[in-house]
């Protein structure tokens, strides 16, 4: 936008007499004007079509596992897997059997169920277990043994496959396998690798499985994971059960033992994956799958699109007064989740009252369409707004239209750094995701609750938000999530708003720059370039503080339905993959 007085116009129109919750404004309807992105942002996506099916990673040998697969005759669910375990192999740094995450599942008649394989404190946590003698948090939390849960992946993979899949579990993780025992890493690889090298040169195992003299193997080098090979093979003949009570459990325990961690085998013996009920939203008209807590992403997401959905009109993309109103919309949805939310079998939680479009209404008419609404104080303050990228998101649609929408994380950045000795993958840091000191910041400066506290058994909240979307006809429309910690919320909101409301293209709704604002610290985020500085100065004037960042805003993986058959999209801020047949 460049006329400040076009801005100010449009704050008159953001807050329009709502329409009944029952009742809620066609898309079609919705914003009026075109979107406004400033010359200053060049990113494009560049989509991939395909008539029968598609798959969206991170990595393109990932998607490419995928589609070998759909194309002997596997599944939505038969593809997820063998992605997952080619995504540990060649995408280290987020890709995962040491971690956990969720999929969301939606059958080709029309079944829709959610999977949470999030990982689980040891027995042994407690509530304290990462303060110091002052009572301030430490870093154990973030680096070593002691960050890491007991690991989800393995199990939930194999309960995904052993509900939903056809190929055999052998054929699934036989491209991982191969990829393990040696495949040529590329550009992005080599600098993710080099910019966690400190991390990694820590512990003996990773240094020695992800360093070559110390440094970053350079790009074009052949990589070969014969540790890991091993482990996948194990995994690909036994199953789970190498991993939670055999072979493989005895080398998590010895490295939990080495190191001081709190992993025991009856910690691993006692893991299961749980199925859970999907969080389902409306929103003009469309139908949206998420996932339910431990993940507070659907229910985040649920509150922000509830909010917005009650206007009769919203501003146009990237305007002062659209802007103003999503920020508002996700810091009311943020304090919510950081008081509320956590582990479901731990915790009561007013879910029914948080989606209802009756409390919508209320958060709504707190927002002043002029004035930014201040977070209110909480102990503790603030704390860098972190955006890290090291978790892993991917989007499936199979020939029979099946589809998946897939999360899976180590938290940060190569996880805990360490490599479990003789087996060849990562730990993960996930007891980072618990309130370590409630009322003060995470390492992505989230300030949470006792809802979230650490507890033995108990699953840390997360911010995955694996969505499906349907169109006002019930039909599959979409499947998109994305990394990115707490920004994994608002990015796929966002992606969504501008395909529903905003009438993007998918290509040009991933694209699109993207904001973001999580209550605490009271900064809204934007990406470098995504907005102009006449709007940012617009914003501050109404007491929003603004701050740019070098960072991504999630790396989207999105598939959409269209007349032809599919598109799909990999954010074009990181080297993914969109592969189709």
């Amino acid at each position: 936008m460049r006329k400040l007085s076009a801005a100010l116009m449009l704050l008159t129109i953001a807050c329009g007499k709502p329409p009944s919750p029952e009742h809620p404004t066609p898309a079609a309807r919705v914003v009026r004007g075109r979107p406004v992105i400033p010359s200053t942002w060049t990113l494009t996506s560049r989509p991939v079509t395909a008539p029968h099916a598609m798959v969206v990673s991170a990595h393109p040998l990932a998607s490419q596992a995928g589609v070998d697969i759909l194309k002997q005759g596997g599944n939505a669910i038969d593809a997820a897997v063998a992605v997952a375990f080619a995504l540990e192999v060649v995408l280290p740094d987020a890709g995962n059997i040491g971690g956990g995450g969720f999929i969301v599942h939606r059958t080709a008649s029309g079944e829709v169920t959610a999977l949470d394989y999030r990982e689980a404190a040891p027995a042994a946590a407690t509530h304290d277990m990462y303060l110091d003698s002052a009572g301030n948090p430490t870093d154990k939390s973030v680096v070593g043994h002691l960050a890491s849960g007991v690991p989800g992946s393995v199990a939930g993979l194999y309960e995904a496959w052993k509900k939903y899949g056809s190929l055999p579990w052998a054929a699934l993780v036989a491209p991982a396998i191969r990829l393990a025992q040696g495949h040529v890493i590329d550009s992005a690889r080599s600098r993710d690798i080099a910019s966690d090298r400190e991390l990694l040169a820590q512990f003996p195992a990773s240094r020695a499985q992800f360093l070559v003299h110390d440094s970053a193997p350079p790009p074009g080098t052949m990589w070969r994971q014969p540790d890991l090979a091993r482990t996948l093979q194990l995994i690909s003949d036994s199953g789970p059960d190498v991993f939670y009570r055999g072979q493989i459990a005895d080398l998590i325990v010895a490295e939990m033992q080495r190191g001081g961690g709190l992993i025991t085998k009856d910690d691993l013996r006692n893991y299961r994956a749980k199925w859970r009920t999907p969080i389902r939203l409306s929103y003009r008209g469309h139908t949206i799958y998420s996932m339910p807590p431990p993940s507070s992403g659907g229910v985040t997401m649920g509150e922000i699109l509830n909010i917005l959905e009650g206007y009769d009109t919203l501003p146009a993309f990237g305007t002062t007064a659209y802007v103003h109103l999503v920020t508002e919309a996700m810091r009311r949805a943020f304090i919510d989740r950081n008081r509320w939310l956590g582990d479901p079998d731990v915790v009561d939680m007013p879910l029914e009252r948080l989606l209802s479009k009756s409390y919508a209404a209320t958060l709504r008419a707190q927002i002043d369409p002029k004035h930014a609404t201040p977070t209110p104080p909480q102990s503790g303050g603030g704390g860098g707004g972190g955006e890290a990228m090291q978790t892993t998101h991917y989007s499936v649609v199979d020939a029979m239209g099946n589809a998946a929408a897939v999360t899976t994380t180590l938290n940060g950045g190569f996880g805990s750094g360490v490599t479990v000795t003789g087996a060849g993958f990562l730990l993960n840091n996930e007891m980072d995701d618990f309130a370590t000191a409630p009322g003060k910041p995470n390492m992505y400066g989230l300030v949470q609750g006792e809802a979230n506290a650490v507890a033995g058994g108990k699953r840390m909240l997360s911010a995955m938000t694996p969505s499906i979307v349907l169109d006002t006809a019930g039909n599959l429309q979409m499947v998109v999530g994305t990394p990115g910690g707490p920004t994994i919320i608002t990015g796929v909101a966002q992606v969504i708003l501008n395909v529903l409301d905003q009438n993007m293209s998918l290509p040009d709704a991933v694209a699109a720059p993207r904001i973001h604002h999580q209550a605490l610290p009271d900064q809204t985020y934007y990406e470098r370039g995504g907005l102009s500085d006449a709007t940012v100065r617009a914003l501050q004037a109404m007491g929003h503080k603004m701050e740019q960042r070098r960072g991504h805003s999630g790396i989207i993986a999105a598939i959409q339905k269209t007349a032809g058959g599919w598109v799909g999209v990999a954010d074009p801020r990181y080297a993914g993959g969109a592969l189709g047949y």
